[in-house]
């Protein structure tokens, strides 16, 4: 008897986890468990950590300057050694501590600015949005990059102008979706009804408004994190943003163009750059079919199948 209840025992394990791990499956959307989106989350959350931890994976101080100068990637040094003998594969990862929070704090702050004066705009129509569209439209007359450089160099170059700078040119983008997503829901019949029984205008752009709008603004926000990442390098690459020795990636590729014989100072803080970028494309893609009804309900029928 112990024996066969041993052997039913047994043949219940594999069932049981199966069980387990269909009923974990579920709980993932689709979406965020396609190839691209597991990759995309991984990363990410990859150079989320390495921006964390900062000195615990440091192998180097990113400032010694205590190798020999332009050494060729090797065993030692991973990611070859700088024009000042400091280390690469060092001054990339602590590079992560400075671009990665910047472009949050950026892609934070436009959807704060972007935000309410989206709100505003369509909620309240009238002057307030003949006032925010026409704003956003002079701001956005102009290239991206140039009117960035423009206002940076006016400040002057810092890391602090740098991301001021990105958020005069980033917040539009925002404000027009948000806008867009207000007026169509402002005359649903639920939000009428509610203004009918008594709600004030705050109270009915939080409870009805807002949530219907967050989605799509989650959306736009995590695809521009690899923008606003790419916007903050090359501020620091034309020399506006972060000054030497500060270890950053747009600085460290303006850098190696003055040695560009070593191919691996310029190399490593590209791949980094591109990482990112590339993460947050796939995790927003990720995000918006999981988000999206119409391509949830595909991906659900597929996965059915």
């Amino acid at each position: 008897m112990s024996s066969s209840s041993d052997a039913a025992a047994i043949g219940t394990e594999p069932l049981r986890s199966s069980r387990l791990r269909a009923r974990f499956a579920k709980r993932i959307p689709q979406a965020w468990r396609t190839p691209l989106g597991i990759t995309g989350a991984a990363v990410a959350v990859l150079w989320i950590l390495v921006a964390v931890l900062g000195p615990v994976l440091w192998p180097y101080g990113p400032l010694a300057q205590d190798f020999p100068r332009l050494e060729a990637p090797s065993g030692a040094h991973w990611f070859g050694t700088d024009e000042l003998g400091r280390d690469v594969f060092t001054r990339v990862l602590a590079g992560a501590q400075v671009t990665v929070p910047l472009a949050l704090l950026l892609v934070g702050l436009s959807v704060v600015v972007g935000g309410i004066l989206g709100l505003a705009a369509g909620f309240f129509g009238r002057w307030v949005d003949e006032t925010v569209m026409r704003l956003t439209d002079l701001v956005m007359a102009f290239p991206i990059v140039i009117l960035a450089m423009v206002v940076a160099a006016a400040l002057g170059a810092s890391l602090v102008n740098a991301v001021l700078a990105a958020l005069v040119v980033s917040w539009p983008a925002y404000a027009r979706v948000t806008r867009g997503l207000v007026v169509g829901v402002r005359t649903a019949d639920y939000v009428l009804a509610d203004r009918l029984l008594g709600f004030s205008a705050l109270r009915s752009l939080r409870t009805d408004i807002v949530p219907m709008v967050v989605g799509p603004v989650l959306i736009l926000a995590t695809l521009d994190i690899g923008t606003a990442t790419l916007l903050l390098s090359g501020l620091s690459f034309l020399g506006l943003g972060a000054k030497p020795p500060t270890a950053e990636w747009g600085s460290m590729v303006s850098t190696a163009v003055q040695n560009f014989d070593s191919w691996w100072l310029g190399v490593f803080p590209g791949l980094a750059i591109l990482t990112v970028v590339m993460a947050f494309n796939f995790l927003g893609d990720a995000l918006r079919d999981a988000l999206d009804p119409r391509t949830a309900g595909v991906l659900g029928k597929a996965e059915t199948r």
